[in-house]
């Protein structure tokens, strides 16, 4: 089945929407997911979650009376993920917000924070931790549970616009990417909230946030009770090439420079073309 429709006529796409997200780096899409799209990615969680790859994390510390569950990649082994992630609005959005002829699927990513999780996601970039180059991107987080404003994902309008910042470990901020002073270090964002201002909503089962993989954002960790199940979809636009790096990235791609070299465009059965439509 494939539901994909016309750009201009998926929801949460006024005419103003490509503008803010190329001006802000993030954008919020109420009710872009259907009910039923909902119902799906929920159970594709819960699949993910009984069923880790091998790419699974607790990111959480031990001592939290919470948990925080990450996993990658697993779209290839999840129907319900793989509906989602080729047969949604989804690529058609992410062609319109990228101003992109073709898109790619880069890779799926779960994050659940369960019930009274303490642990926060710190300020930081996605690009940086990627195996991939280019201006045309677009990441979406998509909670299946409400998320209130002061538990919701936080960007810095305009970050995308061209500065890298280090990359380091969440939990006790190793660089283990590029190396130690290679790349400007993060600023002190929430020190500073003129300087940095914030987006942020509070948001619904349907509901989508789309930003690109350069805007800086953070969110909180979960209230008592308040379970927030997430489900990250990535793609990649025209430009996107392949950045081969001496390190492992995250998520790893192991082999993947023995059939691309670097600079090569990102066509490879681990990125399959999901628009125009198949």
């Amino acid at each position: 089945m494939t539901r994909q429709g016309h750009p201009a006529q998926l929801p949460g796409l006024e005419g103003h929407t490509v503008h803010d997200f190329a001006r802000d780096g993030a954008v919020l899409l109420r009710q872009l997911l259907t009910a039923r799209d909902v119902g799906v990615l929920a159970r594709g969680i819960e699949h993910n979650l009984a069923h880790p790859s091998p790419l699974a994390l607790i990111a959480s510390e031990p001592d939290d009376p919470g948990l925080f569950v990450e996993d990658f990649c697993t779209w290839q082994d999840n129907p319900h993920y793989r509906q989602i992630l080729l047969d949604s609005a989804l690529p058609a959005v992410s062609a319109k917000l990228m101003g992109s002829r073709t898109v790619r699927l880069y890779h799926d990513h779960m994050l659940v924070k369960e019930a009274d999780t303490r642990q926060p996601t710190p300020w930081h970039q996605d690009q940086p931790y990627y195996n991939v180059g280019g201006r045309q991107n677009v990441s979406f987080w998509i909670p299946v549970d409400p998320v209130p404003l002061e538990r919701t994902l936080r960007f810095v309008a305009g970050s995308h616009a061209g500065t890298w910042y280090m990359p380091r470990t969440f939990r006790d901020a190793q660089a283990r990417w590029f190396p130690d002073g290679e790349l400007e270090e993060l600023p002190d964002i929430d020190g500073d909230p003129k300087r940095f201002r914030q987006l942020g909503w509070a948001l619904e089962p349907g509901d989508v946030l789309a930003f690109h993989m350069l805007t800086l954002h953070a969110s909180s960790g979960t209230g008592p009770g308040a379970r927030r199940r997430v489900f990250s979809a990535r793609y990649l636009g025209d430009d996107a090439r392949h950045a081969v790096r001496p390190w492992r990235t995250s998520p790893p791609f192991p082999a993947l420079e023995q059939r691309l070299p670097d600079g090569a465009e990102m066509n490879d059965a681990l990125f399959p073309l999901v628009w125009p439509n198949r």
